[in-house]
């Protein structure tokens, strides 16, 4: 799905006052589902990474972050994905050797890079088999929305840029939840990049903030003075392509797809001839990339982000009980 162009202007505009009905019937059914479930308390900590927009917020990058942060600590973590754009509904353990994106998702298989990772559309099943198999922590990837399992700690992912949208909820606005609700359940914010939405002035009192950044890797760096040939099909490939030009890429062409795209090849061959022919690197963002048919990884190369808190200290007092209960 490309996010359409209203969600990101004044929530006056027509065609989300017109959608607002529905909208409203939204959030209506996302409340009886929380009314007619009762939470799993798992034995063991259960931290939620999740964001109140669709896509593009920086919820993968962070669990990536948080995962590596605990692991530093001697804590087995799993992480627990949903698996979207996979057919597979799980319990299963991710494989990056066996399993396609096609089969388990593309941010499962990014997961899985850094930790033991699962999916299941059945968050309360994924959490059992996952701390059947020794997980000390269970780490979710999004799920902020989904009442199956009580959280210990529940981090809701801003963008600074982007902040809620135009503040309506689907199908009128890009927010899963209104704001007021999803942020009542938050222990904390992560706010990524530079607040020039104005959202740290719209939380509430006392709800802490972590501020990070994503910082591009080094093959991004290598990038710098380059021509490139840029694609993407994330929640908003505009923010991968402002990347590329804010570390001194020369981008002369950009093809934007929608979120959680699979490719063709042929798609992918149009696209490296493009580059080819503009004398020009073929270049995407890492969850693209395990979306590319196999034989076509080897003609785009993959620029990653890596998410770096301001103050680690913050999160680390965040984290400080949940590593507690797991010693003892």
């Amino acid at each position: 799905m490309r996010a359409p162009e209203f969600w990101h202007t004044p929530s006056s505009s027509l065609p989300a006052a017109l959608l607002a009905p529905l909208g409203a019937a939204y959030g209506t059914l996302a409340r009886l589902r929380d009314w007619g479930t009762t939470p799993w308390c798992a034995p063991v900590p259960v931290i939620c990474v999740g964001n109140l927009t669709v896509g593009g917020a920086g919820k993968t990058p962070t669990v990536l972050a948080l995962a590596a942060r605990l692991q530093d600590q001697g804590i087995e973590v799993a992480c627990l994905s949903r698996g979207y754009g996979g057919r597979e509904h799980g319990p299963l353990r991710v494989d990056p050797a066996r399993h396609t994106a096609a089969y388990v998702g593309d941010e499962p298989l990014l997961l899985a890079g850094v930790a033991p990772t699962w999916i299941a559309r059945d968050r309360r099943g994924g959490a059992q088999t996952a701390i059947a198999e020794g997980a000390d922590i269970v780490l979710l990837d999004d799920g902020l929305q989904n009442p199956s399992l009580r959280k210990d700690l529940s981090l809701v992912v801003i963008d600074g840029g982007y902040g809620f949208g135009n503040g309506r909820v689907l199908p009128a606005g890009p927010l899963r939840e209104p704001v007021e609700r999803g942020l009542a359940r938050a222990h904390a914010v992560v706010l990524i990049g530079d607040d020039s939405r104005g959202v740290a002035m719209a939380l509430p009192a006392g709800l802490p903030i972590l501020r990070a950044r994503l910082e591009p890797d080094e093959a991004a760096l290598r990038l710098r003075g380059c021509p490139v040939v840029a694609f993407a099909g994330i929640g908003r490939p505009a923010k991968f392509f402002h990347t590329l030009r804010e570390i001194g890429a020369e981008v002369i062409d950009v093809t934007e797809f929608a979120d959680h795209h699979p490719y063709t090849a042929d798609e992918i061959m149009r696209l490296a001839e493009t580059a080819q022919h503009r004398q020009a690197t073929l270049v995407t963002t890492a969850k693209d990339l395990v979306r590319l048919p196999e034989p076509a990884r080897a003609l785009a190369t993959a620029v990653g982000v890596r998410l770096r808190f301001a103050d680690p200290a913050v999160v680390d007092r965040l984290l400080m009980p949940l590593l507690g209960a797991v010693r003892g």
